[in-house]
């Protein structure tokens, strides 16, 4: 199970790399207009738009291929447990990385509630697991 939870969590630093460049480049690319029009008050935001970002990269990501670029490096997949993944379901189990404190309570309530200690409690909601694609 060590091994399970290593490469998830591995995946999702590279997952949060990831996104951490998108808003570097959002920011370089927006900086010139804030600082012409003197609305530095608009990073007062940043936060939340990096967590709407994040919800949707991993929303379309897993929505649409049932991956994202880090659980593909590790041969993750999220897998509806009855058929197809779509975005409900992904915007259903990713809800909780809007910010990281309730990803942890998900993961902690999750594993507490699983039966092999391997799903986040949104998995469980969402009918959702992640597997080891051989």
């Amino acid at each position: 199970m060590e091994e399970f939870w290593g490469g998830r969590l591995a995946a999702l630093i590279v997952d949060a790399i990831f996104i951490t460049l998108l808003m570097w480049v959002l920011t370089a690319i927006i900086y010139p207009l804030i600082a012409w029009t003197n609305l530095y008050a608009v990073f007062n935001y940043w936060l939340i738009l990096w967590g709407l970002l994040t919800v949707l990269y991993f929303m379309v990501m897993e929505g649409k291929w049932s991956t994202t670029l880090g659980k593909g490096l590790f041969k993750l997949k999220v897998q509806y447990r009855e058929g197809e993944m779509d975005y409900k379901k992904a915007l259903l189990r990713n809800i909780s990385k809007f910010l990281w404190i309730p990803l942890v309570v998900d993961l902690a309530v999750g594993s507490s509630r699983s039966k092999d200690g391997k799903e986040r409690y949104l998995d469980q909601l969402a009918g959702t697991r992640v597997i080891k694609v051989e």
